[in-house]
């Protein structure tokens, strides 16, 4: 169903990408996963791209890989069951599969937010932070 992203990813039509936590008894969105992403659309052309090596990159994702395993320390418990949602931020004139459908943004409200680490590749920036419910501890 996500076979368009990477295509998207380096046409650079992507400016953000949300994973939404939500309960499924209520509905109540309870974690909302932000990556916001810039895109060197230059650097896809006929110059030359940034120079980065691969490993450099995959140190600063595995950092922030880490950093995102870490929220466990921090985060309420989810103790209700829960599905997700995936929000995808495109270009207004891209062709979306048929099945897709808009959605809002779907924030939480009274939230706390934290700032993660950033990554960057040779063509993007990679910002990201998680929402979450601030009234969920006891």
């Amino acid at each position: 169903m996500l076979r368009p992203l990477p295509e998207w990813l380096y046409k650079c039509t992507v400016q953000r990408l949300v994973v939404v936590i939500s309960s499924i008894e209520n509905n109540e969105v309870l974690e909302r996963w932000q990556f916001d992403i810039e895109c060197d659309k230059n650097a896809r052309g006929e110059s030359a791209p940034r120079e980065k090596s691969q490993k450099a990159i995959q140190d600063e994702i595995r950092s922030v890989i880490r950093q995102i395993t870490a929220t466990v320390t921090f985060l309420p418990l989810l103790e209700t069951a829960c599905a997700f949602d995936l929000l995808i931020y495109t270009d207004k004139d891209l062709v979306v599969p048929e099945k897709w459908e808009e959605s809002g943004p779907q924030f939480i409200a009274n939230s706390e937010e934290v700032r993660l680490r950033s990554f960057t590749t040779t063509i993007h920036k990679v910002n990201s932070m998680v929402a979450y419910k601030k009234d969920s501890f006891p």
